[in-house]
């Protein structure tokens, strides 16, 4: 059952990718309810399915393919609703084939990882540090459109997917409030993880640790910046795609080694 619901949503998602690059590359404005109804359907079955994979007898099922297949559904979560009341919805072009390969990766494809029953204060932590990384998430995916964007108004390209993007100022002010929002759920993960985790500094969460608490240096230097030097988007571009890609290193990059190299 989880396989054929994971095939299905991959269809969806792939679907919907469709769908809304000719939306960008025609201007089908009319697509715009399919891609909608078409990436939500593919979100159900896709969190269904994660669902099965995450929760056994023996505990949480939190390996490295299921654990970014829940990701990619937050993510997918987030961006319908916000793209309901702001106009985000030129991101679904990278984000629905992301969430397909996520949710193909942890139906269909062997893993090793022993299920662990969590206390309730350790699954908060869980929670906000995979909202948190969903948000930044988003964001980076804006700050590489809004870094685009940007390069195609100094060429005087105007056609195209610049067409349909908002203002410079709407785009740069999206990403702020991502970014401002992401920080803050980090900011609770790292809290949560302090109080609730035993020993945070164990051989195995000692470089995730580190990593995530350096990420959150970046974004608060980057919010700083922001406030206080007005900080604009191509120097936004480079510290937030830095705090990503340490953050990324300190979830996936972890759980790759212990499960892909190490094995435990």
């Amino acid at each position: 059952m989880p396989t054929l619901l994971a095939s299905i949503s991959v269809f969806l998602y792939l679907l919907a990718t469709y769908w809304q690059w000719q939306r960008l590359s025609q201007n089908q404005t009319q697509l715009r309810g399919r891609i909608i109804i078409a990436g939500s359907l593919a979100w159900l079955g896709h969190s269904l399915t994660t669902i099965q994979l995450l929760i056994t007898d023996q505990g949480m099922n939190l390996s490295l393919f299921n654990a970014g297949s829940l990701i990619a559904a937050t993510v997918t979560l987030i961006l319908l609703f916000s793209s309901l009341r702001q106009k985000l919805d030129n991101l679904f072009i990278g984000v629905f084939p992301i969430a397909a390969i996520s949710l193909s990766a942890a139906a269909f494809l062997p893993t090793i990882y022993d299920p662990h029953p969590y206390s309730g204060g350790v699954i908060s932590h869980i929670l906000l540090s995979l909202v948190s990384y969903s948000v930044l998430t988003l964001a980076a995916l804006q700050a590489i459109l809004l870094a685009m964007q940007e390069k195609a108004l100094k060429q005087h390209h105007t056609r195209g997917l610049l067409s349909t993007l908002p203002p410079l100022q709407v785009m740069e002010r999206l990403l702020f409030d991502m970014i401002l929002s992401g920080f803050l759920l980090l900011t609770m993960a790292l809290i949560t993880g302090f109080i609730f985790t035993e020993d945070l500094f164990a051989q195995h969460l000692m470089h995730k640790t580190l990593l995530s608490i350096s990420s959150w240096f970046v974004f608060a230097i980057l919010l700083s910046g922001r406030w206080l030097l007005g900080w604009r988007s191509r120097t936004a571009l480079r510290w937030m795609l830095a705090g990503f890609i340490l953050l990324m290193l300190a979830f996936f990059g972890s759980k790759a080694v212990l499960e892909l190299v190490l094995n435990t």
